[in-house]
């Protein structure tokens, strides 16, 4: 059963909240380039992972949803994985072991009444807020085999391509996904203003993904925004409006540019994170995964999971 067949087993699926900002600013962890997946490689920093998803899995069950296990993975890719000491072989070594403790995690807690995928996190080649360089589809194809097909080889149900800028590297992401044989799933980082950091209108970022991708991503999601940025694209009904899968918000009302300068993290308001995303779901026909990004912990995720129909 592919992963598109497993999340018709619940009306909703939840996955957690900004992994990053949590370790960082709630439990004092270090992470050079805001990579997350060297912790798997000690006994103290897988611990911290497993009570981390704990939580958000103990929610799911309390809501009736399913779980996405989105793996720590955003920045192991060869570009970040590099500038923090790993080579590839070992980078490739961490992605299937990051892989192995998320099967033993859901072997824990999957049941009938408990569906979880595991998803394969890929993150940007370059910034996620504001990219100096945009790789070609053939570019992106090439950068993120490496890690997809290491996927491939492990319990991983499915990809989730977060942070992406520009469609591009979308679609490289998407055919890397076909190649190997997994359902792909492409997350669209938005500004204040609704569009993408290079300016595109989210609409048109999915009509070129849709359009040139081998095997177009099974639904979309929108990222690192809040949903007082993005909440006026659904005013009105448009088709495209079908293809948005998911949403993981931001905590914060403010920029990526103030975000990047801020030293004290801004949780916003979990309970109005909820209820915005009751709103949502109202706009959206195929909305189904839901968490959340920057500064949003399992009190957010666990507010939108109460402002979910029953």
């Amino acid at each position: 059963m592919n992963a598109q067949q497993n999340l018709t087993k619940r009306p909703y699926f939840l996955t957690d909240g900004g992994i990053e900002t949590t370790l960082i600013f709630h439990e004092g962890w270090d992470l050079p380039e805001f990579a997350v997946f060297p912790l798997v490689s000690t006994p103290t920093g897988r611990d911290a992972l497993v009570r981390y998803y704990e939580r958000y899995l103990q929610l799911a069950k309390k809501h009736g949803c399913g779980f996405i296990l989105e793996a720590p993975t955003w920045r192991a890719s060869p570009r970040w994985a590099s500038l923090i000491g790993y080579s590839n072989d070992e980078l490739a070594g961490m992605l299937r072991d990051t892989a192995g403790m998320l099967a033993e995690l859901r072997e824990s807690y999957v049941s009938e009444d408990l569906p979880i995928l595991i998803s394969g996190c890929i993150g940007p080649q370059d910034d996620g807020y504001k990219p100096d360089v945009q790789l070609s589809v053939d570019a992106a194809f090439a950068y993120r085999s490496f890690q997809i097909l290491e996927f491939a080889k492990t319990d991983v149900d499915l990809v989730t391509a977060v942070t992406m800028t520009y469609p591009e590297e979308a679609i490289g992401i998407a055919n890397a996904a076909a190649f190997a044989g997994l359902d792909c799933v492409v997350s669209f980082t938005l500004e204040t203003d609704g569009r993408l950091p290079t300016g595109e209108l989210i609409h048109e970022a999915i009509r070129n993904v849709d359009e040139q991708a081998v095997t177009p991503p099974i639904y979309y999601m929108i990222n690192c925004a809040h949903p007082d940025h993005f909440g006026a694209l659904f005013a009105q009904p448009a088709d495209w409006h079908g293809r948005i899968g998911g949403v993981r918000a931001n905590a914060s009302r403010l920029s990526h540019a103030e975000l990047d300068e801020a030293d004290v993290l801004d949780e916003g308001d979990p309970q109005e994170f909820g209820e915005q995303h009751g709103l949502l779901v109202k706009c959206l026909p195929n909305l189904k995964v839901i968490g959340g990004c920057c500064g949003t912990d399992h009190r957010h995720v666990d507010a939108a999971g109460s402002n979910l129909p029953q």
